[in-house]
């Protein structure tokens, strides 16, 4: 058994400088002003259009895909946004008694990792479902079968791709302090990568502790 930390990877998104000038490609032909274009007219326009107009239909033409490593209670609030596309790792073929897995289990480490009570229940908890989980498959169940024993809190990866309107969306929601715990340990570094990636698009977003 192994316990991970949880996390992001970007795996598609294009410089920022690439971005903003097809966002105002975009965003220009509304105004018909392509003749004011510059080299550095790109940013100030699209700050008029995102935080001046409201404008954000413009920014759905490009788009962001992450890989997140978490648990699969988790992705059961990820795939509630529907303007996306998601790839997940599948416990229905994947067999974690290989050694490709490790001969083992991964669990993602909780939110209340600091709480030694709650954590101690936790990890027996997850050292009873990877015992089971291994033995049913030594018994010659098929990984779909076995999988039935395994917790939320098993680890899976999760591929993501939205445009940038619908990762504002995502970013507000998800980082706010209405939402849990688990959910905003996630996405506030993913955000504070993004802003330093495209900041006009997302440094009027702030996540909450």
């Amino acid at each position: 058994m192994k316990i991970i930390e949880q996390g992001h990877e970007i795996l598609f998104l294009e410089d920022g400088e690439t971005v903003m000038k097809r966002l105002e490609a975009a965003g220009r032909t509304a105004y018909k002003s392509e003749d004011k274009t510059t080299p550095e007219s790109a940013a100030k326009f699209m700050h008029m259009l995102v935080h001046e107009k409201r404008h954000e239909s413009v920014i759905e033409h490009c788009v962001m895909t992450v890989r997140f490593t978490c648990d699969r209670g988790l992705t059961h609030i990820l795939v509630r946004h529907r303007l996306a596309s998601f790839t997940q790792e599948s416990t229905q073929y994947c067999n974690y008694s290989k050694d490709k897995f490790g001969n083992e289990v991964r669990f993602i480490k909780p939110a209340f990792y600091a709480d030694t009570v709650k954590y101690g229940w936790w990890l027996k908890a997850m050292e009873t479902a990877e015992e089971a989980y291994l033995g049913m498959i030594a018994a010659g169940a098929s990984p779909q079968e076995a999988r039935s024993v395994l917790p939320t809190s098993v680890k899976t990866e999760l591929v993501m791709t939205a445009n940038m309107r619908e990762w504002r969306h995502i970013f507000k929601l998800r980082t706010s302090k209405a939402d849990q715990l688990q959910v905003r340990q996630l996405m506030a570094p993913l955000l504070n990568e993004v802003k330093s990636r495209v900041p006009v698009l997302f440094d009027d977003i702030v996540a909450e502790a």
